[in-house]
């Protein structure tokens, strides 16, 4: 839809998950607090954290290059475009023809290529384990990202993410097998890719455990305050992509007004519930040993080419 109403609900969700993904994060953390019976801190304080942060004065090694200065505006950049452009609030949106699930686990590769690239760049050697740890996984989660979003591909027969909403969204209610064992993997995924416990552990600063943490350590002010911005949209974009693949129901029509405070609604109770789902799985588990996570991952690929393959033997 090209009309004006579809581009102001574009424009109005694009600056949505922009503005709401640093709440999800404070709101994730402090769940894991009440669970953990801690005080919890405070749910915008990820606000005051980078509002900080561009308050300060950036500080750069001497042999830093241009990709190192320009990653962190590329890496939000890409995570603004990978959550613009899945169907948050509603469909028909005028960018949903770039919502296609390929295409977004490009977007999601060409960030982590960057950030290992901006890693590297500096020569210090935390850089290059994180580097080199960041790309193993990478290496191990996207296959198991595309067999879990080709499963919802062939029940809706298209890729684009608009498509499938509306095909499970507007049909009668089914219990899909196959994409049970999608959602399970694609739960993997996106602990393995958000840096999250298994895998990592996203408040570590220990060396021989951090991945992400280490990717990073050079950054400062509004450079560290881009990528930890960067963070959360991956992790609100991940989270409404399961959304729309497992739990599409409330998503309005673009150009329906009438309906946007029910898809607002919608969305927000959804998101409470995943946020307090992650925070009770970093509760209860522990995190794995780094030999191990290709066994995790490894797990998911198999999990989702399950899916794919009860599919096509029960056709649901």
């Amino acid at each position: 839809m090209n009309s004006a109403p579809g581009i102001a609900f574009q424009i109005l969700q694009s600056v949505f998950v922009v503005l709401a993904a640093p709440l999800l994060t404070g709101w994730v953390n402090q769940c894991r607090a009440w669970l953990q019976n801690r005080s919890a801190p405070s749910i915008l304080l990820p606000y005051y954290t980078l509002a900080k942060l561009f308050h300060k004065d950036a500080v750069f090694a001497h042999d830093a290059s241009p990709i190192f200065r320009w990653t962190p505006y590329i890496l939000f950049g890409c995570m603004w475009l990978a959550a613009g452009i899945v169907p948050v609030l509603a469909t028909g949106l005028p960018f949903a023809p770039a919502a296609d699930i390929i295409a977004l686990v490009g977007v999601f590769a060409l960030a982590r290529m960057f950030s290992a690239l901006a890693a590297m760049d500096i020569g210090t050697a935390f850089g290059g384990l994180g580097a080199r740890r960041e790309m193993l996984i990478g290496f191990l989660a996207e296959p198991a990202m595309l067999m879990t979003l080709f499963t919802a591909a062939f029940i809706s027969g298209s890729t684009q993410l608009t498509s499938i909403v509306d095909t499970l969204a507007h049909r009668e209610f089914a219990l899909y097998p196959s994409l049970a064992f999608a959602a399970v993997a694609f739960l993997m995924v996106l602990l393995a890719e958000n840096a999250r416990i298994p895998i990592d552990n996203p408040t570590t600063h220990l060396e021989l455990t951090m991945v992400h943490e280490a990717l990073i350590l050079e950054y400062s002010a509004r450079h560290l305050a881009l990528i930890e911005w960067a963070i959360a949209i991956k992790l609100f974009a991940y989270m409404t992509i399961g959304i729309a693949l497992f739990a599409p129901w409330g998503i309005a029509d673009a150009g329906d007004w009438s309906a946007l405070p029910y898809a607002f609604a919608a969305l927000a109770g959804k998101l409470a519930l995943a946020g307090a789902g992650l925070a009770l799985i970093e509760t209860v588990l522990a995190k794995l040993r780094l030999f191990l996570a290709p066994e995790f991952l490894s797990t998911a690929f198999l999990l989702a080419v399950l899916g794919m393959l009860t599919h096509f033997l029960v056709k649901g």
